[in-house]
C-alpha cells in the first residue's frame, strides 16, 4: 500500500497517518504494560494479563467486522485444531528439553527463568504438579494465546501486510514477537542495578520465540482461521509448563 493511500475498507481509521500513529502507540503501550507487570512491583502484576486483553480487543477496537473476518477470526475444521494443539505441547515439551541440555538449569535457561519467576510469586513448597498447573498453567492458557495470537498474527500482520506486503509482514510481527519476549529472559531490571542484558542467552531465546511465531503464523496462514495459531500456542504453554514442573521443579537461585 503506498504511504499517501487510505487503508483498506477492513479499518475504522480511515487515515493511514492515524492508523500508523495508533498502532505505535499501541505496541509502546502493551510494551509497557507487560515490563510493569513483570519488573514492577507486587501491585503492578495485573499489569500483565490487561496487556493480553486490551491485545484481544484491539481487532474490535481498530477493526470492522469484515476486518475480523479477514484476519481470521473464525472457526476452523477440528482436525486443524486438534493438530495445532499437539503441535504447541510437542514444541513447548522439546524446548524446555533442549534448553535443558544446552544450559542446565542455570541462567541461560530461558525456561529456567519462567520457573524462578513462577517461584517468586508465591511460596510453592509442597505444591504438586496439579496445584502448579492450576494456579501457573490455567492463566496461561487463556491470555496469552488469544491476546498475542489475535494481535500479532492477526491485527499487526494485516496491518504490515498492506503496507509491505506479506512476506514483510510475516517478518516483522514475528521478530517483534521475538524481541518482545525479553522481557521474559534476557532483559531485567532490579531497583538496585537497573536494567541489565543477558546478550548470548537472550539472542537465542528471541531466536526460537521468533521461528515459534512463525510456526504460528503458517498455520493461521494454511488454515485460514486465527484459532490453531491460538490452539497451538495454548498447546506451547501447557507442554512448557508440565516440563518446567516435571523436569526442573524446584529451581535453585542464581
Amino acid at each position: 500500500m503506498p504511504a499517501s493511500a487510505t487503508p483498506s475498507s477492513l479499518w475504522r481509521v480511515r487515515s493511514v497517518p492515524a492508523l500508523a500513529g495508533l498502532l505505535v502507540a499501541l505496541v509502546l503501550l502493551l510494551i509497557a504494560l507487560r515490563a510493569a507487570g513483570l519488573f514492577g512491583p507486587a501491585l503492578w502484576r495485573p499489569l500483565l494479563p490487561l496487556g493480553f486483553v486490551l491485545m484481544a480487543l484491539s481487532p474490535w477496537l481498530l477493526m470492522n467486522a469484515a476486518g475480523r473476518r479477514a484476519i481470521g477470526l473464525r472457526l476452523s475444521s477440528a482436525r486443524w485444531a486438534l493438530g495445532s494443539l499437539a503441535l504447541g505441547l510437542l514444541i513447548g515439551w522439546g524446548l524446555v528439553l533442549l534448553n535443558q541440555l544446552a544450559f542446565g538449569a542455570g541462567p541461560d535457561n530461558a525456561f529456567a527463568t519462567i520457573g524462578r519467576n513462577y517461584q517468586g510469586l508465591m511460596s510453592t513448597s509442597g505444591w504438586s504438579i496439579w496445584l502448579l498447573h492450576a494456579v501457573f498453567t490455567t492463566p496461561a492458557l487463556l491470555f496469552s494465546p488469544i491476546g498475542e495470537e489475535l494481535f500479532f498474527r492477526g491485527l499487526l500482520q494485516q496491518a504490515l501486510a498492506e503496507r509491505w506486503g506479506l512476506r514483510w509482514a510475516l517478518a516483522l510481527e514475528c521478530l517483534l514477537f521475538g524481541l518482545v519476549h525479553l522481557l521474559h529472559h534476557g532483559l531485567s531490571y532490579s531497583a538496585e542495578g537497573g536494567w541489565s542484558l543477558r546478550a548470548g542467552s537472550g539472542a537465542v531465546w528471541v531466536l526460537q520465540m521468533t521461528l515459534l511465531a512463525a510456526v504460528f503464523a503458517s498455520l493461521r496462514g494454511r488454515s485460514g482461521s486465527l484459532l490453531p495459531a491460538v490452539l497451538a500456542h495454548a498447546g506451547f504453554n501447557l507442554g512448557m509448563n508440565h516440563a518446567i514442573f516435571t523436569r526442573l521443579w524446584p529451581l535453585p537461585g542464581v
